[in-house]
């Protein structure tokens, strides 16, 4: 299984717009970020995880010929502003699989009514929602896992465990039974927004200490900001075993 991260940047991305500091005016292609999203290749399916607004850009960048189905973490601009661009995923009869909670759904079928029913726009794209739950399901080859992390008080979210990978983004609060969900895990991507504390989201600390509850054998660092710092400065503060990732890493599990 191959792991290809196509943004590892947070909802402004990096640089930032209209932003001065040095981070954003780095020439280092690892301060280059885009908005968060993952192509899982399982060797039988290719898996999206999130599909923001920079898909387009990220699939003529990092993609693959063909994407099999999209798993979504939540509804965010940054994690869903993409979609319209699968269309040309979308030739398969019944729509393009998304797998997703009933309030993504609801979101879904709200920003884009022109893809459903009657009001259904000529060459837009079809999708084939399957709603999902805590429970395990099956992609068409492909067993997952949901991971429930809480990513504000009362917005519940979900992280995704294929096998030996664990994908975790936009997490605030780690519940305990999603910490034992976690056990086992080789590899485990894992959000870490910057070295402040944040509302809605892991700082660096935080993301740490639930590395060191899960003993992976390698952990990668995700939706990071321009105020983490330089790329080639921060990596060099983490502990053996954590890696900042960045636009366009494969990682085989």
């Amino acid at each position: 299984m191959v792991i290809t991260f196509l943004g590892t940047g947070t909802s402004s991305g990096v640089p930032r717009v209209g932003c001065k500091c040095p981070v954003c005016h780095s020439a280092d292609s690892f301060d280059k970020r885009l908005r968060t999203s993952a192509l899982i290749d399982t060797g039988t399916e290719r898996i999206l995880i999130d599909c923001g607004p920079d898909f387009r850009q990220q699939m003529l960048s990092y993609g693959k010929s063909d994407i099999d189905a999209l798993l979504v973490t939540h509804s965010h601009y940054d994690h869903l502003g993409g979609l319209d661009d699968l269309r040309p995923f979308c030739h398969r009869n019944g729509g393009f699989p998304i797998y997703c909670s009933a309030d993504v759904s609801t979101d879904i079928h709200t920003r884009m009514p022109y893809c459903f029913g009657e009001l259904h726009y000529p060459n837009s794209p079809t999708f084939d929602i399957h709603i999902i739950d805590d429970n395990p399901f099956k992609t068409n080859r492909t067993e997952v896992i949901p991971l429930p992390v809480m990513h504000t008080p009362n917005l519940r979210i979900f992280g995704y465990r294929i096998g030996a990978l664990s994908y975790i983004t936009d997490c605030k609060e780690m519940p305990g039974h999603t910490l034992e969900l976690l056990r086992g895990t080789d590899t485990l991507v894992i959000n870490a927004l910057r070295h402040e504390e944040h509302p809605s989201h892991m700082n660096l600390q935080q993301a740490i200490d639930v590395i060191n509850a899960v003993k992976p054998r390698r952990a990668l660092l995700t939706h990071i900001s321009h105020q983490m710092g330089l790329h080639s400065e921060f990596r060099r503060m983490l502990p053996l075993g954590i890696e900042p990732a960045h636009d366009g890493l494969t990682v085989e599990i």
